[in-house]
């Protein structure tokens, strides 16, 4: 009885989604049945019944080949988990200028409308997708569509042949065979959308390419203002603190030297301000190179530069670590001042009062890349956000292609994963 259940539940999810496949696959195939019937009912004495029928194919083939594509992509990634990248170009932000008009990668307008809607239709009308997708809705229909059109098909022929009055044997013969069809193909006729979807919908190889170089621009660009920033960042503090106040400490040793015989004391007091400014400046010394590699990190490696860190940190952390081997110094440079904004977020936003950090290699065990998991007792609700920290983050670790995961429910905990694949050296 269990068993007829379960198949009974098989078939019906099975046929549902059979008509859902062969109503996305027949879609655009209707449309040009459409446009044909329209032209022959208009007649070969109007001039319409020609023309009309190519402009509605061709129009309606573009408007629905990028919709149907993607009705596809939900349907696979939906029922059986496979995500079939899409491989669309991405729209850059655009950017007002000084003169008031706004630049979106390819001309100057004057609203960021309409700098907007020109940016979206050049892209859409460049993007070498257009084909993979307008090809694909060509071979969709005969393939997937096809087999997925079985069960619906059957279903009608046993509706025709035991449910209409028909009668005589071969009317039921046939009202028969069509319903034991739909229900021994149903469980499995919309399967093959998966396999059709993966080899004919993914991006091409230059596809792929082109938004590799895409990416690994913007990384690039990421970088550069980040240099940028902590040079201007570096050259203002230099300028307003430590160099001010070492020319201070300068001025007070030259007067201390020339009072040093005629007023002791007064040179004495110099003295005294001269190494209280010292000890200031190397404070703000020590201030300036944050974000600057620690000696520790540069002569011991991950692992002891984040211990190092745990320890300074208010928080009562605690640190785990499996790593046998050293990696790249601007791996482990990324990494640590990864967990180090890590600490700081727990200790500023979350309210934490207890942080567990874990690093390790790759899960899979073969030792080319590092997997840190920071995990935290505070408040949860963190997520990435457009200029936030963790999206910048995300954006240095993808230099390494690297990965950002983080899981933050309200309430809490939070745990940030990590995850760079490298060579150990």
């Amino acid at each position: 009885m269990g068993q007829l259940v379960t198949w009974s539940v098989r078939v019906g999810v099975g046929f549902s989604r059979a008509c859902a496949v062969a109503a996305v696959s027949m879609l655009i195939p209707a449309v040009w049945a459409a446009a044909i019937a329209l032209g022959i009912r208009w007649g070969p004495g109007n001039p319409w019944s020609w023309l009309a029928p190519f402009v509605l194919v061709g129009a309606g083939t573009l408007a629905l080949s990028r919709p149907v594509c993607r009705a596809v992509r939900h349907l696979v990634a939906r029922w059986t988990g496979t995500v079939v990248p899409a491989g669309y170009r991405e729209a850059p932000p655009v950017t007002r200028m000084s003169t008031g008009y706004w630049w979106n990668g390819f001309g100057y307008e004057r609203t960021r409308r309409d700098a907007l809607m020109d940016q979206k239709w050049r892209i859409r009308w460049k993007d070498p997708a257009n084909l993979r997708d307008l090809r694909f809705t060509a071979i969709l229909p005969l393939t997937a569509g096809l087999v997925a059109c079985l069960p619906p098909a059957g279903v009608a022929a046993a509706v025709l042949g035991l449910g209409l009055d028909a009668r005589g044997t071969p009317g039921r013969l046939a009202g028969a065979l069509g319903l034991l069809t739909a229900v021994a193909l149903a469980p499995y006729a919309w399967r093959t959308i998966e396999p059709v979807a993966v080899r004919f919908l993914r991006p091409s190889p230059a596809m792929a390419l082109a938004e590799r170089v895409e990416e690994l621009t913007a990384q690039r660009a990421d970088v550069t203002n980040i240099q940028a920033a902590e040079i201007r960042r570096i050259e203002r503090d230099l300028h307003d603190g430590a160099q001010a106040r070492l020319v201070g400490l300068g001025l007070s040793l030259a007067t201390a030297e020339k009072l040093m015989e005629s007023d002791p004391e007064r040179a004495k007091a110099l003295m005294k301000e001269a190494r209280a400014g010292a000890t200031a400046s190397l404070t703000e010394l020590r201030e300036l190179v944050r974000g600057i590699n620690p000696p520790v990190l540069s002569d011991r490696g991950l692992v002891d530069a984040v211990r190092a860190l745990a320890l300074d940190s208010p928080l009562d952390v605690t640190v785990d670590a499996d790593l046998r081997h050293r990696q790249d110094p601007p791996v482990e440079s990324a990494l640590y001042f990864a967990v180090a904004e890590l600490l700081s977020n727990a200790v500023k936003h979350a309210g934490a009062t207890r942080v567990r950090i874990s690093l390790r290699a790759e899960a899979e065990g073969t030792g080319t890349g590092v997997v840190v998991d920071v995990e935290d007792d505070g408040r949860g609700g963190a997520f990435v956000r457009d200029g936030g920290g963790l999206a910048g983050l995300g954006r240095r670790l993808a230099v390494f292609d690297g990965t950002l995961e983080i899981i933050s429910p309200a309430g809490g905990p939070t745990r940030v994963t990590l995850e760079v694949p490298c060579a150990s050296s």
